[in-house]
């Protein structure tokens, strides 16, 4: 079973994290076959990162978030849609109901659940020939400032690993038999960034937190303090967003 966190704890920079690339946000619509008046259900929504994309490409989304911090981001960031409902449900029982959406999407969400659970969640809410996609965006720790930064985190926390968010998710869905063969899609940029405030977006990194536990204060100082001496200002920091697209198995096309 995946470690469930507080995410209450990190919600404070969340809303500042840097987009999914539009690019594979774009493919992912176009995979799956999606566009104006489509319905979506967002599991995990969080603070609307993958909401308003979502939106932005004419879905009508239902956003579904289990904690009240998240959700109230999310609510805010969305305000100006009509288009968008916000509802209490985690991945495994979201309490949306069956058969209604085109699309199924967890936005960097679907490794803080029981995968095939999950997957047997996302079908009973897809229609039929609907699509489930699961997406996240990864630093790129091969840059050099991003492995001094891994090499500082580990001296603090030996152990630390990122789980099965940077592992490849398409034997967890070929394994259910639910869906056909996923599609693999990523796209990475560079995102230029006010240094102080890139560093502050780490409050928001709870794999690290909730790993850190009391060093936690610690390694973001001196995250802060590496930045501060090798980037000055600005940093540059390279993203991949991955995304793993499927459809539902077994019925055809509506």
């Amino acid at each position: 079973m995946p470690i469930k966190f507080d995410f209450g704890k990190y919600a404070s920079t969340y809303s500042d994290r840097p987009e999914y690339v539009a690019a594979v946000v774009d493919a992912v619509v176009r995979v799956a076959g999606v566009g104006y008046g489509d319905i979506a259900c967002d599991i995990g929504a969080g603070s609307g990162h993958l909401t308003q994309p979502l939106l932005d490409r004419g879905l009508l989304v239902d956003a579904v978030e289990p904690n009240d911090a998240m959700r109230s981001l999310g609510q805010h960031r969305t305000a100006d849609y009509s288009s968008v409902s916000w509802h209490t449900g985690v991945g495994e029982d979201t309490g949306r109901p069956s058969g209604r959406y085109a699309l199924v999407s967890y936005g960097g969400s679907f490794d803080h659940t029981d995968r095939q659970v999950a997957l047997r969640e996302a079908v009973r809410l897809l229609r039929a020939g609907g699509y489930f996609v699961c997406l996240w965006n990864h630093r790129l720790l091969d840059d050099p400032l991003q492995a001094r930064i891994e090499e500082l985190i580990k001296s603090h926390v030996p152990d630390f690993q990122y789980g099965v968010r940077r592992s490849e998710q398409g034997t967890a869905i070929e394994e259910s038999e639910l869906f056909e063969v996923p599609v693999r899609i990523s796209g990475r940029t560079v995102y230029d960034l006010d240094a102080e405030v890139w560093c502050d977006l780490w409050r928001s990194h709870s794999t690290l937190g909730e790993q850190a536990g009391d060093r936690f204060e610690t390694v973001l100082r001196e995250i802060r303090e590496l930045v501060r001496a090798a980037a000055g200002a600005r940093i540059s920091v390279p993203y991949e967003t991955v995304a793993w697209v499927a459809r539902r198995r077994g019925e055809d096309r509506p």
